[in-house]
Protein backbone atom coordinates (compact mmCIF):
# COMPACT_ATOMS: atom_id res chain seq x y z
CA UNK A 1 0.00 0.00 0.00
CA UNK A 2 1.28 3.45 -0.92
CA UNK A 3 0.53 5.97 1.81
CA UNK A 4 1.40 9.18 -0.04
CA UNK A 5 3.97 11.87 0.66
CA UNK A 6 2.32 13.31 3.77
CA UNK A 7 2.10 9.91 5.44
CA UNK A 8 5.67 8.93 4.43
CA UNK A 9 7.18 12.16 5.72
CA UNK A 10 5.05 13.24 8.68
CA UNK A 11 5.96 15.99 11.08
CA UNK A 12 7.68 14.53 14.17
CA UNK A 13 5.80 15.14 17.40
CA UNK A 14 8.06 15.08 20.42
CA UNK A 15 6.34 13.12 23.22
CA UNK A 16 7.13 13.08 26.92
CA UNK A 17 5.42 10.99 29.60
CA UNK A 18 5.49 12.00 33.26
CA UNK A 19 4.73 9.15 35.64
CA UNK A 20 5.65 5.72 34.27
CA UNK A 21 3.42 3.42 36.27
CA UNK A 22 0.65 1.41 34.64
CA UNK A 23 -1.12 4.41 33.12
CA UNK A 24 2.09 6.01 31.90
CA UNK A 25 2.86 2.76 30.10
CA UNK A 26 -0.67 2.69 28.63
CA UNK A 27 -0.13 6.20 27.25
CA UNK A 28 3.26 5.21 25.88
CA UNK A 29 1.79 2.20 24.09
CA UNK A 30 -0.89 4.45 22.64
CA UNK A 31 1.69 6.87 21.27
CA UNK A 32 3.70 3.95 19.86
CA UNK A 33 0.67 2.37 18.18
CA UNK A 34 -0.82 5.60 16.80
CA UNK A 35 0.73 5.32 13.34
CA UNK A 36 0.01 1.60 13.16
CA UNK A 37 -3.74 2.18 13.41
CA UNK A 38 -3.92 5.60 11.76
CA UNK A 39 -1.18 5.56 9.10
CA UNK A 40 -2.58 8.61 7.28
CA UNK A 41 -2.30 10.92 10.28
CA UNK A 42 0.02 13.80 9.33
CA UNK A 43 1.96 13.51 12.59
CA UNK A 44 4.29 10.82 13.89
CA UNK A 45 5.11 10.57 17.59
CA UNK A 46 8.71 10.43 18.71
CA UNK A 47 9.21 9.10 22.24
CA UNK A 48 11.61 11.71 23.58
CA UNK A 49 11.54 11.70 27.38
CA UNK A 50 10.01 9.84 30.32
CA UNK A 51 10.09 11.09 33.90
CA UNK A 52 9.52 9.03 37.02
CA UNK A 53 10.91 9.10 40.55
CA UNK A 54 11.59 5.34 40.51
CA UNK A 55 14.75 4.16 38.75
CA UNK A 56 13.23 0.79 37.84
CA UNK A 57 10.42 2.47 35.95
CA UNK A 58 12.84 4.76 34.14
CA UNK A 59 14.77 1.69 33.06
CA UNK A 60 11.62 0.15 31.60
CA UNK A 61 10.83 3.40 29.78
CA UNK A 62 14.23 3.44 28.14
CA UNK A 63 14.99 -0.22 27.51
CA UNK A 64 11.51 -1.59 26.78
CA UNK A 65 9.58 1.38 25.38
CA UNK A 66 12.49 3.10 23.67
CA UNK A 67 12.37 6.60 25.13
CA UNK A 68 15.48 8.52 24.16
CA UNK A 69 16.10 9.91 27.64
CA UNK A 70 14.72 9.36 31.13
CA UNK A 71 14.88 11.51 34.22
CA UNK A 72 13.69 11.64 37.80
CA UNK A 73 12.61 15.28 37.37
CA UNK A 74 9.58 16.32 35.37
CA UNK A 75 10.94 19.88 35.34
CA UNK A 76 13.86 18.66 33.21
CA UNK A 77 11.36 17.43 30.60
CA UNK A 78 10.04 20.96 30.15
CA UNK A 79 13.56 22.32 29.71
CA UNK A 80 13.95 20.37 26.48
CA UNK A 81 13.36 21.99 23.12
CA UNK A 82 12.21 18.81 21.40
CA UNK A 83 9.09 18.06 23.47
CA UNK A 84 5.75 19.12 21.93
CA UNK A 85 3.23 17.20 24.03
CA UNK A 86 3.28 15.76 27.54
CA UNK A 87 1.23 12.91 29.02
CA UNK A 88 0.72 13.52 32.74
CA UNK A 89 0.07 10.13 34.33
CA UNK A 90 1.15 10.57 37.93
CA UNK A 91 -1.12 10.53 41.01
CA UNK A 92 -3.90 13.09 41.40
CA UNK A 93 -1.86 15.38 43.63
CA UNK A 94 0.66 16.17 40.87
CA UNK A 95 -1.89 16.83 38.11
CA UNK A 96 -2.34 20.55 38.81
CA UNK A 97 1.28 21.56 39.27
CA UNK A 98 2.55 19.61 36.28
CA UNK A 99 -0.51 20.24 34.09
CA UNK A 100 -0.31 24.00 34.59
CA UNK A 101 3.44 23.99 33.94
CA UNK A 102 3.05 21.95 30.74
CA UNK A 103 0.43 24.32 29.35
CA UNK A 104 2.32 27.46 30.33
CA UNK A 105 5.41 26.11 28.61
CA UNK A 106 3.44 25.98 25.36
CA UNK A 107 3.21 22.18 25.22
CA UNK A 108 0.02 20.29 24.53
CA UNK A 109 -1.36 18.30 27.46
CA UNK A 110 -2.78 14.80 27.87
CA UNK A 111 -3.72 14.44 31.53
CA UNK A 112 -5.39 11.52 33.19
CA UNK A 113 -8.69 12.02 34.98
CA UNK A 114 -9.75 13.37 37.38
CA UNK A 115 -7.25 16.13 36.47
CA UNK A 116 -6.46 17.06 40.06
CA UNK A 117 -7.78 16.50 43.55
CA UNK A 118 -10.63 19.00 43.39
CA UNK A 119 -12.65 21.22 41.11
CA UNK A 120 -10.24 24.06 41.94
CA UNK A 121 -7.34 21.97 40.62
CA UNK A 122 -9.19 21.10 37.42
CA UNK A 123 -10.30 24.70 36.91
CA UNK A 124 -6.71 25.91 37.27
CA UNK A 125 -5.45 23.41 34.68
CA UNK A 126 -8.23 24.41 32.29
CA UNK A 127 -7.41 28.10 32.73
CA UNK A 128 -3.73 27.44 31.94
CA UNK A 129 -4.64 25.44 28.83
CA UNK A 130 -6.92 28.15 27.48
CA UNK A 131 -4.53 30.98 28.34
CA UNK A 132 -1.69 29.21 26.52
CA UNK A 133 -3.87 28.23 23.56
CA UNK A 134 -2.65 24.63 23.59
CA UNK A 135 -4.62 21.46 22.91
CA UNK A 136 -5.68 19.10 25.69
CA UNK A 137 -6.97 15.58 26.20
CA UNK A 138 -8.34 13.89 29.33
CA UNK A 139 -8.55 10.16 30.01
CA UNK A 140 -12.27 9.56 29.59
CA UNK A 141 -11.64 6.54 27.41
CA UNK A 142 -14.99 4.75 27.77
CA UNK A 143 -16.68 7.28 25.48
CA UNK A 144 -14.34 6.03 22.72
CA UNK A 145 -15.87 2.54 22.48
CA UNK A 146 -17.48 2.13 19.02
CA UNK A 147 -20.70 0.88 20.61
CA UNK A 148 -20.90 4.05 22.69
CA UNK A 149 -20.40 6.10 19.53
CA UNK A 150 -23.28 4.23 17.89
CA UNK A 151 -25.45 4.85 20.95
CA UNK A 152 -24.69 8.57 20.82
CA UNK A 153 -25.62 8.70 17.13
CA UNK A 154 -28.89 6.84 17.68
CA UNK A 155 -29.87 9.17 20.50
CA UNK A 156 -29.02 12.21 18.37
CA UNK A 157 -31.09 10.83 15.49
CA UNK A 158 -34.09 10.39 17.78
CA UNK A 159 -34.16 6.60 17.63
CA UNK A 160 -35.42 6.37 21.22
CA UNK A 161 -37.73 9.37 21.00
CA UNK A 162 -37.49 11.95 23.76
CA UNK A 163 -34.91 10.87 26.34
CA UNK A 164 -36.56 10.17 29.69
CA UNK A 165 -33.78 8.67 31.81
CA UNK A 166 -30.23 7.40 31.94
CA UNK A 167 -28.83 5.11 34.63
CA UNK A 168 -25.06 4.78 34.91
CA UNK A 169 -23.14 2.28 37.01
CA UNK A 170 -19.41 2.29 37.72
CA UNK A 171 -18.78 -0.68 40.02
CA UNK A 172 -15.44 -2.30 40.83
CA UNK A 173 -13.85 -4.49 43.48
CA UNK A 174 -10.28 -3.20 43.35
CA UNK A 175 -10.50 -1.97 46.97
CA UNK A 176 -12.89 -4.61 48.31
CA UNK A 177 -10.27 -6.52 50.30
CA UNK A 178 -9.96 -5.07 53.82
CA UNK A 179 -6.20 -5.72 53.79
CA UNK A 180 -5.51 -3.64 50.69
CA UNK A 181 -2.64 -1.31 51.56
CA UNK A 182 -3.40 2.28 52.54
CA UNK A 183 -1.98 3.87 49.38
CA UNK A 184 -2.25 7.53 48.35
CA UNK A 185 -5.67 6.79 46.83
CA UNK A 186 -7.22 6.65 50.31
CA UNK A 187 -5.73 9.98 51.49
CA UNK A 188 -7.61 13.18 50.56
CA UNK A 189 -4.36 15.15 50.71
CA UNK A 190 -3.07 13.12 47.76
CA UNK A 191 -6.20 11.81 46.00
CA UNK A 192 -8.91 14.28 46.91
CA UNK A 193 -12.08 12.21 46.68
CA UNK A 194 -12.09 8.43 46.48
CA UNK A 195 -14.40 6.60 44.09
CA UNK A 196 -15.98 9.92 43.06
CA UNK A 197 -12.87 11.14 41.27
CA UNK A 198 -11.79 7.69 40.18
CA UNK A 199 -15.02 6.25 38.75
CA UNK A 200 -17.96 8.64 39.12
CA UNK A 201 -16.12 11.19 36.96
CA UNK A 202 -16.07 8.55 34.19
CA UNK A 203 -19.77 7.93 34.75
CA UNK A 204 -20.69 11.58 34.34
CA UNK A 205 -18.68 11.89 31.14
CA UNK A 206 -20.22 8.71 29.73
CA UNK A 207 -23.77 9.88 30.45
CA UNK A 208 -23.28 13.36 29.05
CA UNK A 209 -21.46 12.09 25.96
CA UNK A 210 -24.10 9.50 25.09
CA UNK A 211 -27.04 11.77 25.87
CA UNK A 212 -25.57 14.83 24.15
CA UNK A 213 -27.96 17.67 23.39
CA UNK A 214 -30.96 15.34 23.72
CA UNK A 215 -30.16 14.95 27.42
CA UNK A 216 -28.56 18.28 28.18
CA UNK A 217 -26.37 19.11 31.17
CA UNK A 218 -27.06 18.06 34.75
CA UNK A 219 -28.79 20.99 36.45
CA UNK A 220 -29.48 19.55 39.89
CA UNK A 221 -28.56 16.50 41.96
CA UNK A 222 -28.81 14.91 45.38
CA UNK A 223 -26.16 12.45 46.56
CA UNK A 224 -25.06 10.06 49.26
CA UNK A 225 -21.75 8.37 49.98
CA UNK A 226 -20.19 5.92 52.41
CA UNK A 227 -16.82 4.60 53.58
CA UNK A 228 -17.30 0.93 54.42
CA UNK A 229 -13.68 0.00 55.17
CA UNK A 230 -12.51 2.70 57.55
CA UNK A 231 -8.99 1.37 58.24
CA UNK A 232 -6.36 -0.35 56.11
CA UNK A 233 -2.82 -1.64 56.67
CA UNK A 234 -0.09 0.94 56.36
CA UNK A 235 1.95 0.29 53.20
CA UNK A 236 5.35 -1.29 53.36
CA UNK A 237 8.11 -0.87 50.86
CA UNK A 238 6.98 -1.85 47.38
CA UNK A 239 3.27 -2.05 48.27
CA UNK A 240 2.01 1.16 46.66
CA UNK A 241 0.29 -0.52 43.72
CA UNK A 242 -3.39 0.14 43.08
CA UNK A 243 -4.09 -3.50 44.06
CA UNK A 244 -1.33 -4.24 46.62
CA UNK A 245 -2.12 -5.97 49.92
CA UNK A 246 -0.74 -4.78 53.23
CA UNK A 247 0.66 -6.84 56.07
CA UNK A 248 -0.31 -7.54 59.66
CA UNK A 249 1.22 -4.34 61.04
CA UNK A 250 -0.32 -1.00 62.01
CA UNK A 251 -3.38 0.27 60.22
CA UNK A 252 -4.36 3.81 59.26
CA UNK A 253 -7.61 5.63 58.64
CA UNK A 254 -9.21 5.80 55.19
CA UNK A 255 -9.98 9.43 54.45
CA UNK A 256 -12.32 9.30 51.47
CA UNK A 257 -15.40 7.47 50.22
CA UNK A 258 -15.70 3.87 49.02
CA UNK A 259 -19.11 4.25 47.40
CA UNK A 260 -21.36 7.05 46.18
CA UNK A 261 -24.65 7.49 44.37
CA UNK A 262 -26.77 10.34 43.05
CA UNK A 263 -30.15 11.21 41.60
CA UNK A 264 -29.76 13.53 38.61
CA UNK A 265 -32.00 16.06 36.90
CA UNK A 266 -31.06 17.16 33.39
CA UNK A 267 -31.85 20.36 31.51
CA UNK A 268 -34.03 18.41 29.08
CA UNK A 269 -36.29 17.27 31.90
CA UNK A 270 -34.83 13.77 31.89
CA UNK A 271 -33.83 12.04 35.11
CA UNK A 272 -30.86 9.85 35.91
CA UNK A 273 -28.98 7.84 38.49
CA UNK A 274 -25.27 7.33 39.02
CA UNK A 275 -23.90 4.56 41.23
CA UNK A 276 -20.22 3.98 41.84
CA UNK A 277 -18.21 1.76 44.18
CA UNK A 278 -14.63 0.59 44.58
CA UNK A 279 -15.57 -2.12 47.11
CA UNK A 280 -18.32 -3.95 45.20
CA UNK A 281 -17.60 -7.63 45.79
CA UNK A 282 -18.35 -9.65 42.68
CA UNK A 283 -18.03 -6.66 40.32
CA UNK A 284 -15.01 -6.12 38.10
CA UNK A 285 -15.20 -3.15 35.73
CA UNK A 286 -18.99 -3.21 35.71
CA UNK A 287 -19.21 0.04 33.83
CA UNK A 288 -22.13 0.94 31.63
CA UNK A 289 -25.45 2.67 31.13
CA UNK A 290 -29.10 2.15 30.30
CA UNK A 291 -30.78 5.02 28.44
CA UNK A 292 -34.54 5.10 27.93
CA UNK A 293 -36.74 7.30 25.78
CA UNK A 294 -40.39 7.59 24.88
CA UNK A 295 -40.09 5.05 22.03
CA UNK A 296 -37.03 2.91 22.82
CA UNK A 297 -34.02 2.10 24.96
CA UNK A 298 -30.26 1.48 24.63
CA UNK A 299 -27.88 -0.30 27.01
CA UNK A 300 -24.11 -0.92 27.05
CA UNK A 301 -21.69 -2.79 29.32
CA UNK A 302 -17.93 -2.21 29.10
CA UNK A 303 -17.25 -5.89 29.78
CA UNK A 304 -18.98 -6.66 26.46
CA UNK A 305 -17.49 -3.64 24.75
CA UNK A 306 -18.37 -4.62 21.20
CA UNK A 307 -22.07 -5.21 21.90
CA UNK A 308 -24.91 -2.72 22.07
CA UNK A 309 -28.31 -3.79 23.40
CA UNK A 310 -31.15 -2.12 21.53
CA UNK A 311 -34.88 -1.91 22.08
CA UNK A 312 -35.80 0.25 19.10
CA UNK A 313 -38.66 0.11 16.62
CA UNK A 314 -40.82 -2.02 18.91
CA UNK A 315 -44.25 -1.49 20.40
CA UNK A 316 -44.59 0.33 23.70
CA UNK A 317 -45.42 -2.83 25.61
CA UNK A 318 -43.91 -6.31 25.60
CA UNK A 319 -40.98 -4.92 23.61
CA UNK A 320 -37.97 -7.19 23.19
CA UNK A 321 -34.27 -6.45 22.89
CA UNK A 322 -31.65 -7.29 20.28
CA UNK A 323 -27.88 -7.38 20.54
CA UNK A 324 -26.07 -5.43 17.85
CA UNK A 325 -22.38 -6.17 17.29
CA UNK A 326 -20.33 -3.17 16.25
CA UNK A 327 -18.94 -3.38 12.73
CA UNK A 328 -16.53 -1.44 10.52
CA UNK A 329 -17.94 2.02 10.09
CA UNK A 330 -18.96 2.21 13.76
CA UNK A 331 -16.73 4.66 15.57
CA UNK A 332 -13.06 3.75 15.20
CA UNK A 333 -13.51 -0.02 14.96
CA UNK A 334 -12.11 -0.29 11.43
CA UNK A 335 -8.78 1.13 12.61
CA UNK A 336 -8.38 -1.93 14.83
CA UNK A 337 -10.43 -4.85 13.54
CA UNK A 338 -11.73 -5.90 10.09
CA UNK A 339 -15.14 -7.19 11.10
CA UNK A 340 -17.84 -7.65 13.71
CA UNK A 341 -17.20 -9.82 16.72
CA UNK A 342 -13.45 -9.27 16.91
CA UNK A 343 -12.89 -7.67 20.27
CA UNK A 344 -11.22 -4.37 21.03
CA UNK A 345 -9.39 -3.74 24.29
CA UNK A 346 -9.01 -1.10 27.00
CA UNK A 347 -5.66 -0.10 25.48
CA UNK A 348 -7.33 0.35 22.08
CA UNK A 349 -9.61 2.99 23.57
CA UNK A 350 -6.54 4.91 24.71
CA UNK A 351 -5.18 4.79 21.15
CA UNK A 352 -8.45 6.38 19.99
CA UNK A 353 -7.98 9.02 22.68
CA UNK A 354 -4.43 9.60 21.44
CA UNK A 355 -5.68 9.93 17.85
CA UNK A 356 -8.13 12.66 18.85
CA UNK A 357 -5.36 14.62 20.55
CA UNK A 358 -3.00 14.21 17.59
CA UNK A 359 -5.70 15.47 15.22
CA UNK A 360 -6.41 18.37 17.58
CA UNK A 361 -2.74 19.35 17.54
CA UNK A 362 -2.56 19.13 13.75
CA UNK A 363 -5.80 21.01 13.05
CA UNK A 364 -5.85 23.44 15.95
CA UNK A 365 -9.43 22.42 16.73
CA UNK A 366 -10.22 20.38 19.88
CA UNK A 367 -11.47 16.84 19.39
CA UNK A 368 -12.34 14.10 21.85
CA UNK A 369 -12.51 14.57 25.61
CA UNK A 370 -10.71 17.76 26.67
CA UNK A 371 -9.91 19.53 29.91
CA UNK A 372 -13.29 21.26 29.62
CA UNK A 373 -15.01 17.87 29.87
CA UNK A 374 -12.91 17.13 32.94
CA UNK A 375 -14.03 20.41 34.47
CA UNK A 376 -17.71 19.54 33.93
CA UNK A 377 -17.16 16.18 35.66
CA UNK A 378 -15.22 17.83 38.50
CA UNK A 379 -18.02 20.34 39.07
CA UNK A 380 -20.54 17.50 39.29
CA UNK A 381 -18.34 15.52 41.70
CA UNK A 382 -18.01 18.66 43.82
CA UNK A 383 -21.79 19.05 43.80
CA UNK A 384 -22.13 15.44 45.01
CA UNK A 385 -19.76 16.15 47.90
CA UNK A 386 -21.73 19.29 48.82
CA UNK A 387 -25.03 17.44 48.61
CA UNK A 388 -23.84 14.67 50.90
CA UNK A 389 -22.26 17.07 53.39
CA UNK A 390 -25.24 19.42 53.55
CA UNK A 391 -27.89 16.72 53.02
CA UNK A 392 -29.77 18.56 50.24
CA UNK A 393 -30.36 18.93 46.51
CA UNK A 394 -27.64 21.03 44.86
CA UNK A 395 -28.04 23.15 41.73
CA UNK A 396 -25.15 22.78 39.31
Amino acid sequence: MTLGTTARQPRPLGVAVVGFGWMGQVHSRAWTRLAQHYPHLPVRPRLVAAADTEAARREVAEEVFGFEVTTGSWQEVLERGDVDVVSVCGPNFVHREIGEAVARSGRHLWVEKPAGRSVDDTRAIAAAVHEAGVMSAVGFNYRNAPAVQVARRLVTEGAVGTVESIDVRMLADYSAHPDQALSWRFDPAYAGTGVLGDLASHGFDLALHVGGAALGPVVELVADQATYISERPLPGEGTMSHFARGGDGPRGAVGNEDAASALLRFASGARGTLTSSRVAVGEQCTYGFELRGTTGAIAWDFRRMGELRLCIGRDYQDADWETRLVRPGDGDLAAFQPGSGIAMSYDDLKVVECRALAESIHSGHPQGATIDDALVAAELVDAMVTSHTERRWVAV
